[in-house]
């Protein structure tokens, strides 16, 4: 099987755009004034945070990721690994850290606010009588549920303790900047990790927000990276189930006119107990090679720009009309698209991209 070499490219021009360093190092000259303290949460935290320590090595900072995400720092940043998209018990350690360092606050402090996708399952702190088993045992089923991230946040703000404002209702300072990537629809700070960025109602502190990178910023770049190829679609719609937003994707690529596609959202998917191998983008891909299996006149390349798809290593999925064979239904059916993926070497595998703004799906029709 030919392997979308080009649509790969496309898809990490649209990724570099939007990586957490570029794009807090274009933010910093905007800043009121230097920060006295920082605080990075999510995937890429320590992306963001390098730039902010490049310039201020011995400025102090805790940084919340997701596991396997730390990078070495400049400066003695505290970093610190914790669960996603389920929390863990280093979740819990985190969101106290968290709690501990915005209280820490002097009164003429300007803390530093980094936000990125995946903030909302890297740090956490419960309320009296919720244990992590119970908070585990309910994220997995809102996951599983296939409820879109406004809902989840939404959920999650309401139990978190430091969510939707109330982890800056802490902080005794004189100033916030909260910069923020956001992977949410609307781009909205109190939906981007459940509002752990955002400031409380009538906060006693100067405050100020900016998104910094977004999914039309990344898909803007993958079509600037396009030259002269024609751009058939450039729209953020990769919304509902994944079972029925393929079709519909695929009815337009089957009837539109020759030219890339360039998509981007976040779909949801519902899954079964003990799911195999995959996430919503490999499985949308495998939904999508049904679509248009036995024709030579289509690619499709779907990935999530964090570089992880679900609980899984892989970005993804690239897929042609050679890719579907009737046995896949078996895997779809067990959500193991991965698997079945895997034997077709179709996965796409990035690793970590120090950003998250949703998923990317880029198409190519002939």
């Amino acid at each position: 099987m030919r392997h979308g070499g080009e649509l790969l490219s496309l898809w990490q021009a649209g990724v570099a755009a939007v990586r957490g360093a570029a794009a807090i190092r274009a933010a910093l000259p905007d800043l009121a004034e230097p920060p006295t303290r920082m605080i990075a949460v999510g995937k890429a935290a320590c992306d963001m945070a390098a730039p902010v320590l490049d310039q201020w090595p011995d400025l102090p900072a805790l940084l919340v990721t997701k596991h396997g995400h730390e990078t070495a720092l400049p400066g003695a940043p505290r970093i610190i690994g914790a669960g996603h998209p389920i929390p863990d018990a280093a979740s819990l350690d985190a969101g106290a850290a968290l709690a501990e360092a915005v209280a820490a606050g002097a009164a003429d402090d300007h803390l530093l606010m980094l936000v990125s996708g995946g903030a909302s399952a890297v740090a956490e702190l419960l309320p009296a009588g919720m244990t992590l088993d119970a908070w585990q045992a309910e994220t997995e089923a809102l996951v599983a549920s296939g409820a879109d991230i406004h809902a989840i946040n939404q959920r999650r703000r309401e139990v978190s303790q430091i969510k939707g404002g109330k982890l800056l209702a802490g902080f005794g300072g004189a100033r916030v900047t909260t910069l923020a990537i956001s992977d949410v629809e609307g781009d909205a700070l109190n939906v981007i990790g459940s509002g752990i960025g955002a400031a409380p109602e009538d906060a006693p502190f100067v405050f100020r927000a900016q998104i910094v990178a977004s999914n039309a910023i990344a898909r803007a770049a993958a079509e600037a990276a396009a030259g002269g190829q024609r751009i058939a679609a450039n729209e953020e719609c990769l919304y509902g189930d994944v079972t029925e937003l393929a079709p519909a994707l695929a009815k337009r690529l089957r009837g539109g006119a020759a030219g890339l596609y360039i998509f981007g959202g976040e779909p949801t998917v519902k899954l079964p107990d003990s799911p195999g191998r995959g996430g919503r983008n490999q499985l949308l891909a495998l939904l999508l090679a049904r679509e248009i299996a036995g024709r030579s006149d289509i690619e499709i390349l779907v990935a999530g720009t964090d570089g992880t798809d679900g609980p899984t290593q892989d970005a993804g999925a690239w897929v042609d009309g050679d890719t579907w064979e009737a046995r896949a239904l078996d895997y779809i059916g067990r959500a193991d698209s991965g698997t079945f993926l895997a034997e077709r070497n179709a996965l796409i595998t990035t690793g970590p991209t120090g950003t998250n703004v949703m998923d990317l799906m880029i198409a190519r029709k002939t």
